[in-house]
């Protein structure tokens, strides 16, 4: 599968997802991708690289030893790692292809937002409604 940032400077490709996908409502994830959660799956370093643009990346420490990086140009969040670990931490949302798997669970839901509502009760549109 492949996957790039917002611009499409940075690509890269994944052999393999090694774990279920998983929403995070932490409040890190929350404040760095500016969004009630994020869904991520774990990829064994030796089934992701990068195919363009990895100079553009940039990288920020939001907890001790774990490093989000993201690109320079538009912002967008691709991977998190903790150094001599050997999984990365994808962020699900920037694959461009379906990873033909569905998330299994939720982690930190105690710092999940009270406003997220999910459901029928939402309105719901294919696309941006002119005029709102």
């Amino acid at each position: 599968m492949k996957g790039s940032c917002l611009c499409g400077a940075i690509e890269y490709s994944v052999a393999q997802l090694d774990s279920a996908i998983a929403h995070c409502s932490c409040l890190s994830c929350r404040k760095a991708h500016a969004a009630a959660f994020t869904s991520t799956a774990a990829v064994h370093r030796d089934h992701f690289c990068w195919l363009k643009g990895e100079g553009k990346l940039s990288a920020y420490e939001s907890s001790p030893g774990k490093f989000r990086h993201f690109c320079s140009q538009c912002g967008s969040q691709l991977v998190a790692e903790r150094a001599g670990k050997p999984m990365l931490i994808l962020r699900v949302a920037t694959l461009d292809q379906d990873p033909l798997t569905k998330p299994e669970f939720h982690i930190w839901k105690n710092h999940e937002v009270l406003w997220l509502e999910y459901g029928s009760q939402i309105n719901a549109y294919s696309e941006w409604q002119e005029g709102r």
